[in-house]
């Protein structure tokens, strides 16, 4: 999943994009609102994590805007406002978390990974995927009672394969969705990727399916093995 921290406190950013970074995900960090803005405008994020306090466009404003385009993206608001008026305010304003700092790294993790598995499997934790059960919290899949051993890129594949299953996900949208800024995935990066997951998954009832000039699929299903 790729995520959005906007947050001018480096201390707090650093730490919490570890944690996401650790737990698989593409992070991108902005510590002002109005390349937060343009950065919405141009890319699609899992989540977005918005501190309020920002040294231009005030984090409010920002939701007000994101909102205002009709965009869906889960909004985990991580500020040092506590006043009652204003978690309400915000919440109504289309917010789906709000978190006070100081706060726990374990506590702001949990309530990212609730957002995450809302977004993408309407909150179901895990899938079942032909034989293969995929648990997306602590992010392990696994065929009948044997672990897959998968890489955190190869993991992050199958999981925006398996959020859209049986939709096709163009070339372009996979490298979005496993990038951050400061990484860079190649059209062979990803065909490797590919190759590698089709061979972990063979067996599974689970197959990665090639559709020629679109893209690729995830089929689970009696006629999915390899």
């Amino acid at each position: 999943m790729r995520i959005l921290i906007i947050e001018d406190d480096a201390a707090i950013a650093d730490a919490i994009g570890a944690a996401l970074a650790h737990a698989g995900h593409a992070v991108d960090r902005l510590d002002n609102g109005r390349q937060a803005d343009a950065a919405l405008r141009d890319h699609p994020y899992d989540l977005v994590v918005l501190d309020l306090g920002l040294p231009d466009v005030d984090g409010v404003e920002l939701l007000r805007r994101l909102r205002s385009r009709a965009d869906a993206v889960p909004v985990l608001v991580a500020t040092a406002r506590e006043e009652l008026e204003e978690r309400v305010r915000t919440l109504d304003l289309g917010a789906d978390d709000y978190l006070v700092k100081p706060f726990a790294l374990r506590e702001f993790e949990a309530r990212a990974r609730a957002l995450l598995r809302r977004r993408t499997t309407q909150g179901v934790p895990e899938l079942q995927l032909g034989r293969m059960r995929l648990d997306l919290p602590r992010r392990r899949a696994q065929v009948d009672d044997t672990a897959l051993e998968l890489t955190p890129r190869e993991f992050g594949l199958l999981e925006a394969l398996a959020s859209r299953l049986d939709r096709v996900m163009s070339r372009e949208q996979l490298i979005e969705a496993l990038c951050s800024w400061d990484t860079t995935l190649t059209d062979n990066g990803l065909d490797i990727a590919v190759y590698r997951l089709r061979r972990k998954l063979d067996g599974s009832g689970v197959r990665i399916r090639t559709v020629r000039g679109l893209g690729y699929l995830l089929e689970a299903g009696d006629g999915a093995g390899g």
